[in-house]
């Protein structure tokens, strides 16, 4: 049995509503499922044991706190093999918020935000390209975040 099949269509009405307002009480979540508050609390929280939900806090605006430029980096590695070793170096770049292992042209492919280019420029060279097993970086600047949103489930 997959976990998909082990949401009902309550369990993904749920999560519908609390991914476009992680702050609604859970008893005007209640209200538009048509079960208690109880059953909501309850609902979510087996979802949490199953992993469903991941993670819960606040979503802070980057440049709100100085955060002006963000930036997709992917890197090349010297050796496939080292990726492990990489990762654990570029856990140590708090500026790095999003790091994936990819396929195609980058072994690695990071979100990185600074403060602006001069700041960008001190976390790739003095940080990143020095990380033992990087062969090399390319760098992406984001004019501007378009949108963002989580995964819909109930479509």
């Amino acid at each position: 049995m997959t976990l998909r099949n082990k949401l009902d269509d309550i369990d993904l009405n749920i999560l519908d509503i609390i991914t476009k307002n992680a702050r609604i009480p859970f008893k005007d979540v209640a209200i538009e499922v048509g079960i208690s508050r109880a059953a909501v609390h309850q609902r979510v929280n087996r979802m949490i044991d199953l992993k469903v939900i991941v993670g819960s806090g606040y979503h802070i605006d980057p440049k709100k706190v100085e955060f002006r430029t963000c930036t997709y980096i992917g890197i090349f590695l010297e050796k496939g093999g080292l990726f492990s070793e990489v990762v654990e170096d570029l856990k140590q770049i708090p500026e790095i918020v999003e790091c994936h292992y990819t396929t195609g042209q980058y072994a690695i492919f990071i979100k990185v935000y600074a403060k602006d280019n001069e700041h960008l420029k001190t976390i790739l060279s003095g940080q990143i390209q020095k990380i033992s097993g990087v062969a090399s970086t390319e760098t992406f600047i984001s004019l501007e975040e378009s949108f963002k949103r989580e995964i819909q489930v109930n479509s």
